[in-house]
């Protein structure tokens, strides 16, 4: 009973009610933390979440924060998300997680008609939650009209799997997709890594440690991440923030040892790929000190990196509303259109 508590009860204690196929979308994992949060008494979740909303995770927070965005953007007459659109799904293992959805691009860069550079992106969730599909956002159609590939790859979950195999699978995925590329249409030799939050520090690690990607981290030209925290996971963990004690221990475990080595800060100097843009929220504080320091750790090592605070935003939000008229959105066109 704990764990069945429904999407609609959650999302009626912020007063809002939202759709069937809505309700459905709220990762259990979610609804799983605000039963241990606040129980599964319906006539008490309404002034328990009211109460003790700031104790949810950022991730847990952001989707039901979306929801409402859903639901309010409904009640203005426009459509809650954009219209779905055509992709080829590429597979690399036999878990339904285990794929990338692809997006050709819509316009040519040049008069060449040379392969376009691919854009990866990476989901987030806590490691532990998050879905390719819905991460998107603007970001195909934005990035296809400018004329480059789009993809959005998944990865398995934790606990099913540890943070190596989802490392792991980020790999499987760019050697996958460097394999068809004549067919998918893009240069196998320029693709740029992007992520939000722990895909961010997915994205960095695989573009650390050549331990995953071997000779094919030379395709990454360049790394976009996106408010992540996790870059160097012991001082993270250290913090004992409320955001790390549930996420960071379910991920990365208790060994000291251990969290260095997922560390992408561990890695630097490996080789590591040679161009990063690393943007962050400003207003928080944890993503502000990882993501400086990992910009001043990779300059150290050769490597080109900037970080920038972005202003007037949250944690979801300067992933949802890339590929929209923004700052975050200039900083990473013009990125990209440097390396391409």
């Amino acid at each position: 009973m704990r764990a069945q508590l429904g999407t609609a009860v959650i999302i009626l204690a912020f007063g809002i009610s939202i759709s069937a196929q809505a309700q459905q979308r709220l990762p259990s994992d979610c609804r799983q933390e605000i039963v241990q949060l606040c129980g599964s008494d319906r006539g008490q979740i309404r002034s328990c979440l009211r109460e003790k909303r700031s104790e949810l995770s950022e991730t847990c927070a952001a989707e039901l924060r979306e929801r409402m965005q859903q639901r309010r953007a409904g009640q203005n007459g426009a459509p809650a998300r954009m219209a779905p659109q055509r992709f080829d799904l590429v597979s690399f293992g036999d878990d339904p997680r285990q794929a990338v959805d692809f997006y050709r691009p819509t316009a040519s860069m040049n008069m060449s008609d040379a392969p376009p550079p691919l854009i990866l992106f990476i989901h987030g969730g806590g490691w532990v939650m998050g879905d390719r599909g819905r991460a998107n956002h603007a970001k195909p159609a934005h990035f296809q009209k400018a004329g480059y590939a789009y993809a959005s790859t998944g990865y398995r979950l934790v606990p099913n799997v540890t943070v190596e195999q989802q490392v792991k699978d980020i790999a499987d995925a760019i050697a996958k997709l460097r394999s068809d590329a004549a067919y998918l249409g893009f240069d196998p030799n320029k693709i740029v890594l992007m992520g939000h939050s722990a895909g961010a520090h997915l994205a960095a690690l695989v573009a650390t440690d050549p331990t995953y990607l071997g000779d094919d981290l030379a395709a990454i030209k360049g790394v976009v991440l996106l408010d992540g925290a996790g870059y160097d996971v012991a001082a993270t963990m250290a913090s004992r923030s409320a955001e790390a004690s549930r996420f960071y221990t379910a991920a990365f475990g208790p060994d000291v040892d251990r969290q260095k080595a997922l560390s992408p800060t561990t890695h630097i100097g490996e080789p590591d790929a040679p161009d990063w843009l690393i943007l962050y929220v400003a207003e928080r504080q944890q993503s502000r000190d990882q993501s400086n320091g990992l910009a001043a750790r990779l300059r150290e090592g050769g490597a080109n990196a900037q970080s920038f605070a972005i202003p007037n935003t949250d944690h979801r939000r300067i992933n949802t509303e890339l590929g929209t008229d923004n700052v975050a959105t200039e900083k990473v066109d013009a990125f990209i259109r440097a390396l391409t």
